[in-house]
């Protein structure tokens, strides 16, 4: 892959990328309030277990179908796509950040010199909003990078800002946040090895408890997290 790719998929990747993924903790916080998530093991089993139950099974698969419609122009399959990602988001929280990082990114697409106009039109034009996962796939697309690669960028942006949640709610020092970054990391691979392998009726976004946590998040006395 050629290092302008490389590069430009380290941005995308990155917490400084303006689409407020550091705001969210996607139902961590409210583990953390309920005693469930407690210190730096519990917190790795937490993620690792949204990873490869939540992450790959849904989001990362969506991106991966995004990707390639993306390339292919295939806007109707993109609509099934964003809709689908829409009807499955379990809490209101849950949705609100889907929509919110897609409209985010399809913001900071639009001043990127060399995006494609038509397909940031079309991914803008996505009621009632672009999804976060649609979103970077198209982000991921112009980069020219390979699709393995795009959803590996993917994976770690996401394990990176769940960390970095975990650091500041249950609190943890920096070093534990490296430790579970760099588990997370070895467990990537496979999860998105997993998502890719995933054929359109295998893909699944069930998590109860995840959206039960994450909907008590919502009303939550005292947080630091959006909702």
């Amino acid at each position: 892959m050629e290092a302008r790719a490389w590069l430009q998929l380290l941005q995308l990747a990155s917490p400084a990328l303006p689409v407020g993924g550091f705001s969210y903790s996607e139902g961590l916080e409210a583990a953390v309030d309920a005693g469930q998530v407690i210190d730096e093991s519990s917190a790795q089993a937490w993620l690792l277990d949204q990873l490869r139950l939540t992450q790959a099974r849904a989001d990362f698969s969506v991106c991966a179908a995004a990707f390639e419609a993306w390339a292919n122009a295939d806007l109707t399959r993109i609509t099934a796509l964003n809709d689908w990602v829409l009807q499955t988001r379990e809490s209101r929280e849950l949705r609100l950040q889907a929509e919110q990082m897609g409209r985010s990114l399809a913001e900071w697409l639009r001043h990127k010199p060399d995006a494609d106009a038509a397909l940031l039109q079309a991914l803008s034009a996505l009621k009632p909003a672009p999804t976060w996962p649609v979103a970077f796939a198209l982000a991921a697309q112009q980069t020219g990078a390979p699709l393995r690669e795009a959803l590996l960028a993917h994976a770690f942006a996401w394990a990176e800002n769940m960390v970095a949640a975990a650091i500041k709610a249950v609190p943890l020092g920096q070093v534990a946040g490296q430790r579970m970054l760099h588990t997370l990391g070895e467990a990537i691979p496979a999860a998105v090895d997993g998502a890719l392998a995933l054929m359109d009726g295998d893909r699944q976004a069930f998590a109860p408890m995840l959206a039960i946590l994450s909907a008590q998040h919502e009303a939550q006395y005292s947080r630091l997290f959006r909702s």
